[in-house]
């Protein structure tokens, strides 16, 4: 698959990471994380968002294979994806917050717009 980040993990370890950061995003609305893990988490949000815009048990069932936690599916499906019916992506903003203090990382501010 071209274009994704590999993020210095293995391919179940980065899956895992990527399952728990979106959950957690579309729970509690805005993670901070480094940039890089922020795009991907953005780009993981966005394709589960436009999923839950078709209300069908057929795309609840994808969303709840990938997202972790039956409740966020809920709320996506409830509160998050009606919100969005009128727009064609772009559901997530991502604001740099300069270098980490340990190791220097460039951080960002990922949340949903």
């Amino acid at each position: 698959m071209p274009g994704t980040r590999k993020l210095g993990r293995a391919s179940d370890h980065r899956t895992a990471m990527l399952r728990a950061m979106v959950t957690f995003l579309l729970e509690k609305g805005r993670i901070e994380t480094t940039v890089t893990r922020a795009k991907e988490v953005s780009a993981m949000t966005e394709k589960y968002i436009t999923l839950a815009k078709n209300d069908s048990l057929h795309s609840k069932r994808q969303a709840l294979a990938f997202i972790t936690k039956e409740d966020v599916v809920a709320k996506l499906y409830s509160e998050i994806a009606p919100k969005y019916k009128d727009v064609n992506g772009g559901y997530c903003r991502i604001i740099k917050t300069g270098p980490r203090r340990g190791d220097a990382a460039e951080m960002a501010i990922i949340e949903l717009v």
